[in-house]
């Protein structure tokens, strides 16, 4: 895959309006969310816990490209535009690449225009959208051809390996893989053990290819007595998730709903619910306190969860509501505030 030109230079103008609101001056991109979506889509990892492998100065001349010297080569032959190459500096591979975009000269750091960046990210381009679609597809078609190989006498690893192995044969990076059996369910991010998964099991993935990232919840095995419950929260967080409305008073309407679908009015306080997403796994995390807008064609994965009730799925918003991308017709679903939304698939006899 090689980056769109008509994407990128849509790209460009947005950054451009975010350093003439933040001075003017240059603006040093250096995280794998913010280089991969500049950059369309394009691999900044070796290792998916490690740093991005290149950074991106952008001022008046242009945009330079601060690269490990060792990747250089690889980046040049598979991931960048041609023109990206002229734009190079190879960076000694004991020395951070965003070290050396900084001390280029004086700089907006991410940190300081981050509110901007979010925004500027935020509604995905036709190309960016196909690929989201394309991801979502097949990381719920994993799941699904998970739970069909699956039995309560897997063990939660033997369930991770599996989903893994899915995501990886699509070139989709595995960055969360979690899996709870019976005995785990309380736990809102379950490591996978050894443990058998018995009568009812979650498995929760996190897949990111050309940057983008879906995150998708399943159950397995019996139903749970909150799983209607549940879906309540996630209706209301939904309803309130309109274009132009405040992220924090979209956060304040699902928290709200807990107690109203009888459940603690504090249970949202026991895990993170959530809410935009991307080319991060939530961008960002709603908290409260954040201060974003919600814009059309952004994609949002709401998660809200109780012991042993949880529901995700990655959606986008478009004009005419929510579209969910992490879907496989062969997954029961129930009709709940006009979606499908996921039952536990049911063990075979």
């Amino acid at each position: 895959m090689r980056p769109d030109r008509q994407d990128r230079g849509v790209k460009q103008e947005r950054i451009a309006a975010v350093r003439r609101a933040s001075g003017g001056g240059a603006l040093v991109l250096g995280s794998h969310e913010a280089v991969s979506w500049y950059l369309d889509g394009i691999r900044t990892h070796v290792s998916l816990a490690g740093p991005p492998t290149l950074a991106v100065r952008v001022d008046d001349g242009g945009d330079t490209l601060f690269v490990a010297a060792n990747e250089a080569d690889r980046l040049i032959a598979e991931e960048l535009l041609p023109d990206d190459a002229e734009r190079i500096v190879r960076v000694p591979w004991q020395k951070s690449p965003l070290l050396a975009a900084t001390e280029a000269g004086s700089a907006v750091s991410e940190g300081d225009a981050a509110l901007a960046l979010r925004a500027a990210r935020a509604s995905l381009l036709p190309t960016e959208t196909e690929r989201y679609r394309e991801l979502g597809r097949e990381t719920a078609r994993v799941l699904t051809d998970v739970a069909a190989e699956l039995g309560p006498q897997a063990s939660e690893q033997e369930a991770a390996a599996l989903l893994a192995s899915g995501l990886i044969g699509r070139g989709i990076d595995p960055l969360v893989v979690l899996v709870a059996g019976a005995e785990r369910v309380e736990h809102r991010h379950p490591l996978p053990t050894a443990s058998p998964l018995g009568e009812r099991a979650m498995l929760v993935v996190c897949g990111r290819r050309h940057g983008l990232i879906a995150n998708a919840t399943r159950w397995v095995g019996a139903a749970g007595a909150a799983d209607g419950r549940i879906l309540e929260v996630e209706a209301a967080y939904l309803a309130a998730t309109r274009s132009g409305a405040g992220l924090d008073d979209v956060f304040a309407a699902g928290c709200e709903a807990y107690a109203c679908s009888d459940f603690a009015a504090d249970e949202w306080r026991n895990h993170h619910q959530g809410g935009p997403t991307g080319y991060a796994g939530r961008d960002p995390r709603a908290t409260g306190s954040n201060g974003d807008r919600v814009h059309e064609n952004q994609a949002f994965a709401w998660n809200p969860s109780a012991p042993g009730a949880k529901v995700e799925d990655t959606m986008l918003l478009t004009a005419g509501g929510f579209e969910v991308l992490t879907s496989d017709e062969r997954w029961p679903t129930v009709e709940h505030a006009g979606l499908g939304r996921p039952v536990a698939w049911e063990w075979a006899d």
